[in-house]
Formats: structure tokens, sequence, C-alpha cells
């Protein structure tokens, strides 16, 4: 086999070397400036980007307002290509320098990790997380299984299939192997399940929407579509049709996004009508 790499004894730090994505990570931790981050008038105060992580959690809050709770909130873009997750406010909220984070004013919390953060905002509103029981478990089984699963998706494949300065056949054709047997597990799930947990719309489905959902959309990673052949996981299509047709995950796909067409980004969210003001600029078909 020619080109292949040979490992030193000692790896170091090349930070020019993979690609677009690779270069804004180190291989240490903490602030590398001092910045504050800023605050709003609400409680919840959340720092975040339009990544699936980050949509996450604004679908979240978005359903939480939509179902009636006290759940108004600010949410700030964090700007990665820019460095912003190194600045001091933000690490002091998560260590691990990655969106999304969020700081509870009402008691004082940071929450880190997307995962986590559905979890604080469904325990304190106590709503799209069962009590107790099966129901409970089974929406915690799912979540747990994104957070697991979804970095085989984006960082294994995407980054391999859409972002690697070269492409390189074992790690996509690994990563790709990886993609399709989740989007099977779902697609063999929900031929017999309305949502991931069972009857009822729950955090597991909005976790999972942005990274598997957008994927058999074909809104993922360039020409993954074709690749993965994602017509064929129709049980998941049908679930991603539903779920994308839900009102409060419209409103939460666009908040700290600041690319794509004017109604499809609104790089910080203060109230109802920041969302409302940006949704109104959709052209008719689009409605």
């Amino acid at each position: 086999m020619t080109n292949t790499y040979t490992p030193p004894k000692v790896w170091t730090w090349d930070a020019e070397n993979g690609g677009e994505w690779a270069k804004l990570n180190r291989p240490i931790a903490g602030p590398t400036h001092d910045k504050a981050l800023p605050v709003g008038d609400h409680a919840l105060q959340l720092y975040s980007l339009a990544t699936p992580n980050g949509v996450k959690v604004t679908v979240m809050l978005e359903e939480l307002l939509a179902a009636g709770h006290a759940a108004d909130y600010d949410a700030w873009i964090i700007k990665i290509q820019d460095g912003d997750q190194f600045g001091s406010g933000f690490v002091d909220i998560n260590p691990n320098s990655k969106i999304p984070a969020l700081r509870d004013h009402d008691t004082g919390a940071r929450v880190f990790e997307s995962g986590a953060i559905l979890m604080y905002l469904a325990e304190k509103f106590g709503a799209f997380l069962p009590a107790s029981g099966p129901a409970r478990v089974e929406t915690l089984n799912w979540l747990f299984w994104l957070q697991g699963s979804a970095p085989y998706l984006g960082g294994g494949f995407g980054h391999f299939f859409a972002y690697a300065p070269e492409k390189f056949k074992y790690p996509i054709n690994r990563f790709t192997m990886e993609a399709k047997r989740q989007l099977d597990v779902l697609n063999r799930h929900l031929a017999d399940h309305k949502y991931l947990a069972g009857e009822d719309y729950t955090i597991a489905d909005m976790a999972t929407a942005p990274w598997y959902g957008r994927a058999v959309q074909d809104k993922g990673y360039p020409d993954a579509g074709e690749f993965l052949q994602v017509q064929d996981y129709t049980h998941v299509i049908r679930w991603m049709d539903d779920v994308s047709s839900r009102p409060a995950y419209q409103r939460g796909m666009i908040v700290n996004k600041s690319w794509g067409d004017d109604h499809e980004q609104l790089p910080e969210r203060h109230t109802a009508a920041d969302i409302d003001a940006v949704l109104a600029k959709a052209p008719a078909a689009a409605k």
C-alpha cells in the first residue's frame, strides 16, 4: 500500500493539519482569552450555535414555550470559527469548550452537554420526559443512544466524507457502515413506534431529529443523501416528516444560525417576536 502513515513515537500537535473544522480544536483545555459572556433579561441564558447539538436545545425551549411553560430565554451565538468557545466566560460554563452551554440564573446552575441540558429542562419544567416507569427508561435509552451514536455520524462519517482535507477510503467506509447501521436501528424501531419512546414526543426525538432526521432529509452533508441511500429508511422519513412539521421545531431550527436565507437565520434570540420577524420573511411557498 502506498502513501501509508507511520505514527511517530510521540504525537505532536500540528494546528494546520486536519481540515477546516479540525483546526478549531486544541489538545489542551482552558481559556485562550478573557471574554465575559453577555447576559439578557431572562433566567435562562443559552450560548450556542445552530449545529445539530445546538438545535436540540433551542427546539426544546421552543417546545416548552409552545406548551405554556415559563421558559423564555436569551440565546447568544457562539462563533466557533472565531474561537468564542475558548473565551473565559464560556469555559466557566463548559470546561470542554463545546456548544451548547446553559446558565440558569434562577438556580445558578451551569449546564453543559446537550443531552444534559435537555434532561435539566425536562425535569425543571416537568415536560417531555416521563416522571417514572418504563416510559421514562425508554426515553433515556434513546436519548443516550443518540448521545453515543451521533459522533459516528458527525465526527466520523461527516468529517471524513465532507470536511477532511483528503478523501480516504478506510475511514469513509468504516463510518459509513456505522451510520447506515444506526439508520437501520432507527428504521426498524420506528416501524412499530410513532416516536422513539412510544406514543409521546419526548426529548429523545428532539435530540435525534437534528442528526438522523436531517440526514434522511438529505440536509446533513453535501451529496451524503445519495451516498447513504437515505430514501431506503422510510420509517425514519415518516417520523422526521412528523417532527419537522411541528412549529416549535421550525422555530428552534433558526435560532443561533448565521448562514442560509434571510428567513432561516437568527443569530440572537431574546423574545418570541425575534423569531416571528425572521419567519415572516419566508417566501409564500416556504410558509
